[in-house]
Formats: C-alpha cells, sequence, structure tokens
C-alpha cells in the first residue's frame, strides 16, 4: 500500500477522535434518559401515583420477561414460525403454479377472471376455512347460528336474518 494513503494528519485523527467521543455522548444520554424514565415510572408506581394495574411497572415487566421461557413458549414459537413458513411456501408455490396456467391458457384466464376479481375484492378475513376456536363469542361450532365461510355470525347474540323462519336451536355442534 501506498505510505501517504495510510498516514494520516494531526487533523484527521482528531477529528476521528471527536466525532467517535461524540457518538459515545450521545449514546450515554439516550441510556440515561431510558434509566431515569424507568427509575421514575418505577417510583410513581410504588408509590401509587400512577395505576400500576394500567400502566405496570418496569420490575413486574422484567420478572414476566424472564419467565417467557417456562411453559413451552419456545416450542409454540417454534411450531407457529414453522407453521407460518410452510404456509407462506405452500401458498406462495399454489400462487406461482395458478398464475402460469392462467397465463398459458387464455381460455382458462378468460373463464377464471370474474371469480378472481370477486375474491380480490372480499376481505381476506371473510376467506378463511373454518370458524373453530376462534375465540369469537360463546359458540365457535360452524354449523350453529348460521355461521359459514364468508358470514360469520357469532359475533351476533341471535343473527335472526339468517334462517328463514327465525332463528333455529344449536345442540351439540348441529342445527336443530
Amino acid at each position: 500500500m501506498n505510505k501517504a494513503l495510510v498516514a494520516l494528519s494531526k487533523e484527521r485523527k482528531q477529528y476521528l477522535k471527536n466525532k467517535r467521543h461524540r457518538q459515545i455522548m450521545i449514546l450515554l444520554t439516550q441510556i440515561g434518559i431510558l434509566v431515569v424514565f424507568l427509575a421514575i415510572w418505577e417510583i410513581l408506581a410504588n408509590k401509587e401515583i400512577i395505576d400500576s394495574f394500567i400502566t405496570s411497572q418496569p420490575s413486574r415487566i422484567f420478572n414476566t420477561f424472564m419467565n417467557l421461557g417456562s411453559n413451552d413458549l419456545v416450542k409454540h414459537i417454534l411450531v407457529t414460525t414453522y407453521e407460518t413458513v410452510v404456509g407462506f411456501l405452500v401458498g406462495t408455490s399454489l400462487g406461482i403454479l395458478i398464475a402460469i396456467i392462467l397465463w398459458w391458457s387464455d381460455f382458462l384466464s378468460k373463464v377464471a377472471e370474474p371469480y378472481l376479481v370477486v375474491l380480490n375484492s372480499l376481505p381476506k378475513v371473510a376467506l378463511r376455512s373454518y370458524n373453530y376456536n376462534m375465540g369469537r363469542g360463546r359458540n365457535t361450532s360452524n354449523y350453529c347460528y348460521g355461521s359459514s365461510n364468508f358470514i360469520n355470525s357469532n359475533n351476533f347474540r341471535k343473527p335472526k336474518w339468517v334462517f328463514k323462519n327465525g332463528q333455529r336451536g344449536c345442540k351439540n355442534g348441529k342445527n336443530i
């Protein structure tokens, strides 16, 4: 290498030293502000000036964070990540395959066009395949109270508009 490129002038060294010092001071100030904020929050929660039920407090949040490893959280995170990746790959593969088929066949693309336009305009939540265990209301059965893939009537208490002859009863997940 050229010695002229490697050697730095005194002014350049001082500039780099001042720049590094400024970066360290900025980081220390940011950390200090965070520590002061957390300390004030903890003190106000301990003195019951703020309601710790609503705003919690840093010590409780820290204890909860430290206990996240219990109750198989890591296993659940891995399962969720696996299902997300597999779902993404399957959906992307099917989408590419369908796109190739529609691109290849002019006839199929013309036949499918109105259906694809309608499906694209629907909210994606309405396209889910089942209503089981969604936590929406007292009855999450797919067969009761007229719920289906496109009408989620579990949000309503007694949707009389679903059936012609008024509300039907439900017993063990079956309409009666």
